[in-house]
């Protein structure tokens, strides 16, 4: 029978966090589950509060703040599942979406990761199926208008992301590790077994599904399910340009490990660093002008 491990990292958001079981509990119903809460040396409060309010989880303690991918190795340590659901605690269920997405990821055999639909609280649509980039998707997005003389399916699934209406179901390069459902035995073909933890935050989604999809194995979006993904931006500019700067450079590290150190790799990070040096500059000058800060 298959049974998915649902693993939660909590670093001082206790009330998020507890929001988020809860809805796991209240909405679940068609699969075996277990939740696995793993606290990143929090300092807000007591993890063992989790454990009066949620009994039937279990709950590991860190000792330190190792980061995302740290973190659920610990708890991936600890799950009975055949199935790894990897959960971002600002996500709210409102269906049973670990139910039919794991339905429709067991009647794939080659399919190896798969996330869902997920939506902010106003219910905007989040482009979290996306491509790998690469210089031809720098310069089709720069010229964007190019891909308005295609048909939306055609111009959707060779774009993905923002093009993409996340409307149907749709193989991916990868995929937002807010919902990141995958098999558990492929970490036996991972490097040391488990999951990579180079990173410490942002982007080991998008280096797992890469390491994945050289095994040989597909990562497919999964239209069927729709999650509640918070997600609330820093209002803080300066922390929200260190972040994208952060991702920035391990979107870097991840095109060396893809194409190499060659011709490539200087051709694309000339044309990714200009295009997103310039959109963080307009974000910085607009935020000067009028206060807010852009998407």
């Amino acid at each position: 029978m298959d049974k998915v491990s649902v693993i939660i990292i909590n670093y001082n958001t206790f009330r998020l966090t507890a929001d988020c079981i809860r809805s796991v509990i209240a909405h679940t119903r068609g699969i075996a589950y277990e939740i696995i809460l793993v606290d990143n040396a929090s300092v807000e409060c007591d993890p063992e509060l989790f454990m009066k309010e949620f009994p039937g989880i279990i709950l590991v303690k860190s000792k330190i703040n190792g980061g995302f991918a740290a973190g659920n190795n610990l708890g991936i340590e600890q799950a009975s599942g055949n199935y790894i659901l990897l959960l971002n605690s600002d996500t709210i269920l409102q269906e049973d979406a670990i139910s039919t997405t794991t339905a429709f990821l067991s009647a794939q055999s080659d399919v190896a990761i798969t996330g869902c639909k997920m939506v902010y609280p106003d219910g905007r649509l989040q482009y979290t199926a996306r491509r790998f980039r690469s210089i031809q998707w720098e310069l089709l997005d720069l010229f964007r208008f190019i891909l308005y003389f295609l048909h939306y399916p055609k111009r959707a699934r060779l774009m993905l992301g923002k093009y993409f209406r996340h409307d149907m179901n749709m193989e991916a390069d990868w995929l937002n590790g807010a919902f990141f459902l995958f098999r558990k035995d492929i970490l036996t073909q991972m490097p040391a077994n488990k999951l990579d933890d180079r990173f410490f935050m942002y982007g080991e989604d998008h280096l797992w599904c890469h390491q994945v999809k050289m095994m040989g194995h597909r990562v497919v979006f999964f239209a069927g399910a729709t999650i509640t993904h918070i997600n609330s931006g820093s209002t803080d500019i300066s922390k929200q340009l260190r972040l994208r700067t952060a991702m920035m450079k391990h979107e870097l590290e991840i095109m060396k490990i893809r194409k190499g150190k060659g011709l490539y790799y200087v051709i694309f990070k000339l044309i990714y660093t200009a295009k997103e040096g310039t959109r963080n500059f307009i974000k910085r000058i607009i935020y000067r002008l009028t206060s807010k800060v852009v998407g």
